[in-house]
């Protein structure tokens, strides 16, 4: 991938032996820059320069703290809300234009769809991730979206009857994100920062967006130590889920979620969460 203007950067805590998303990407053959984030409170940190050498970043914690919103007064800052506001100035100083933020613990990239549009049922990992970047960023320039993201495995229950395969384009972003320097936003909340921040800024006009012709497949999260697990062990999914109410009651609220083994979620209504554009052949004559 000869761009001098991108990167990839992973952000992992905890997990210096098992960044599992450098193999899926040796897997999937990108052949780009990549680079290793971590902050300078990670009790594995010389295990990292020892692993990574050349391609960590370390960043100093205390430098974010006050830089957004954190939307609490908790004391855990085990939390990766740091690490992607942090890779924003990481990028700059390193003359990167665009990048990719992806977690430490992806297993697979997939294709959702074959050449016809038609739902895969079958799996199909992508072998060149390459081109699957370079299509995303592609169509991220010619969009003025603050992000664009990759849509997740678990997006697809129902397969060809899920919404986001139905919608092909939807306006949340999590997980993987393509941004750029120079459309710079902050995430906010100390979890479940990454639907706090759509929401939040969606609701005054900001385009934050996931696209379904790719799927990730990551672990699960209380399942894989380091990262966020410690403090989702802590305080529940339950926490979890208030933190985009706490910045959007008007649309969001808390709901049960799944079918035989239901939990509390958060559930946002589009109808009242972002601004609607009305059809020209609507508008009223004067």
């Amino acid at each position: 991938m000869e761009n001098k203007d991108f990167a990839v950067f992973i952000l992992s805590y905890g997990r210096a032996s098992k960044v599992h998303t450098i193999k899926t990407l040796k897997k999937g053959n990108y052949s780009g820059k990549t680079y290793v984030v971590c902050s300078d409170d990670d009790s594995q940190l010389d295990q990292y320069k020892e692993k990574f050498k050349n391609i960590i970043h370390v960043f100093k914690k205390s430098d974010y703290v006050c830089r957004f919103d954190i939307a609490d007064n908790f004391n855990d800052d085990r939390v990766v809300v740091y690490a992607r506001n942090a890779v924003f100035d990481i990028a700059r100083k390193l003359g990167i234009k665009y990048f990719l933020v992806l977690d430490d613990d992806y297993i697979s990239f997939r294709y959702t769809q074959d050449g016809n549009g038609n739902y895969l049922t079958k799996v199909k990992n992508i072998k060149d991730l390459n081109f699957a970047f370079d299509s995303m960023l592609n169509y991220f320039k010619k969009t003025n979206a603050k992000t664009l993201c990759m849509a997740q495995g678990g997006d697809f229950i129902g397969g060809d009857n899920s919404s986001v395969f139905k919608k092909k384009l939807s306006r949340k972003a999590m997980n993987l994100f393509v941004c750029s320097t120079e459309r710079p936003f902050n995430f906010i909340g100390r979890i479940n920062e990454d639907v706090c921040t759509y929401v939040n800024y969606g609701a005054i006009g900001d385009l934050f967006l996931t696209i379904c012709d790719y799927r990730l497949e990551q672990l699960e999260t209380q399942s894989n130590s380091g990262g966020l697990t410690e403090f989702y062990l802590n305080e529940g999914t339950y926490v979890k889920s208030f933190y985009t109410l706490l910045f959007r009651p008007s649309c969001t609220k808390i709901s049960l979620m799944g079918d035989k083994n239901k939990r509390l979620h958060h559930k946002v209504d589009w109808k009242y969460a972002v601004p609607c554009i009305i059809r020209e052949e609507l508008k009223k004559k004067i």
